[in-house]
């Protein structure tokens, strides 16, 4: 392997104020699932929100496929004017009370992910973080008018012993984050990970309402101050938007009806208590198309466009 460290710049002036920390690391990335944009948003919001400074520049060029993800660019009548390319970058932040922790975002590496693991380790070791916290949200046949459920997996069971074991045994595709999290438990480092349940015909919009859970959760987890006020605003807004849609569609009420009839059976199960793990494929099953329906379908797509985040993170 190349060294790791080659892959990375600390920037040395914010570095010094790391000193005698023992920071959370929240690990955010695109380009694997993200349903509802649920870690997106949230990634925005303390971006937006929290006062930060990035802490680590990764080399873009040793670990991004250009033609498989294409930047984008402006054409402004007879030239380009910009070139705009997200990169992976740690940013320094300090939440509502004053405590200090890092935030990894950025494009999900295309390649050297072994390489690209150890420089995070590195770093991880390096400002003695304590504990890293994975974010995503995942399609689930379940409704947006209940509470999002979560899925929490750890290096340490203790971590989530108290959560709903939601899946079994099984063989699935890799994400960059999942692979972090394995490494770190096989080095004695502590992570988590959660992933927010999305309303599967709500995948391709903005779903700030998974975001408002994942933030949540990850607050109680790792006692994290931080406001969500925007998120709250936005989740509301999303609601009411969906609701007049739903009411406006036969097809969308039966499928909206039946998946809240599904959820609420299983919860009566077990006492309004949780879910089963019996009951993990059920949940976590996406219905086909057919059962989408496609006037709701297609008012969901074009929600997209009003949500995207093409650019880079706010205060980069």
């Amino acid at each position: 392997m190349l060294d790791p460290s080659s892959l990375y710049e600390v920037r040395e002036d914010v570095a010094k104020e790391m000193v005698g920390q023992h920071p959370v690391l929240i690990v955010q990335l695109d380009g694997f699932i993200d349903a509802g944009q649920a870690g997106r948003l949230l990634r925005r919001h303390l971006l937006q929100h929290l006062e930060n400074q990035v802490l680590v520049e990764f080399d873009h060029d040793q670990l991004h496929d250009y033609r498989s993800r294409r930047p984008m660019m402006d054409y402004d009548g007879d030239h380009w004017a910009s070139f705009r390319s997200r990169g992976l970058r740690i940013h320094r932040l300090t939440d509502d009370s004053g405590e200090v922790f890092l935030l990894l975002s950025g494009p999900e590496p295309d390649v050297q992910w072994e390489r690209a693991c150890a420089a995070v380790i590195e770093l991880i070791e390096r400002f003695n973080v304590r504990l890293v916290v994975s974010m995503t949200g995942i399609p689930g046949a379940v409704p947006h008018t209940r509470p999002v459920a979560l899925n929490a997996h750890a290096t340490d069971p203790d971590l989530v012993r108290d959560e709903q074991a939601w899946f079994g045994k099984a063989e699935v595709q890799a994400s960059f984050s999942a692979m972090l999290e394995y490494r770190l438990g096989e080095l004695g480092h502590t992570a988590v990970g959660f992933e927010a349940f999305v309303p599967h015909y709500l995948t391709q919009a903005a779903f700030p309402q998974a975001s408002l859970s994942l933030g949540i959760r990850i607050s109680r987890t790792t006692g994290l101050v931080i406001g969500f006020g925007p998120l709250e605003e936005a989740a509301g807004s999303t609601m009411a938007e969906i609701a007049e849609e739903v009411a406006g569609s036969a097809e969308a009420q039966e499928m909206v009806g039946q998946l809240e009839q599904q959820y609420d059976s299983l919860r009566a199960d077990r006492g309004g208590l949780g879910f089963p793990p019996s009951v993990a494929d059920e949940l976590g099953r996406v219905p086909s198309a057919d059962e989408i329906g496609a006037a709701f379908e297609r008012f969901l797509a074009e929600q997209t466009d009003d949500n995207q985040d093409h650019d880079e993170d706010p205060g980069d």
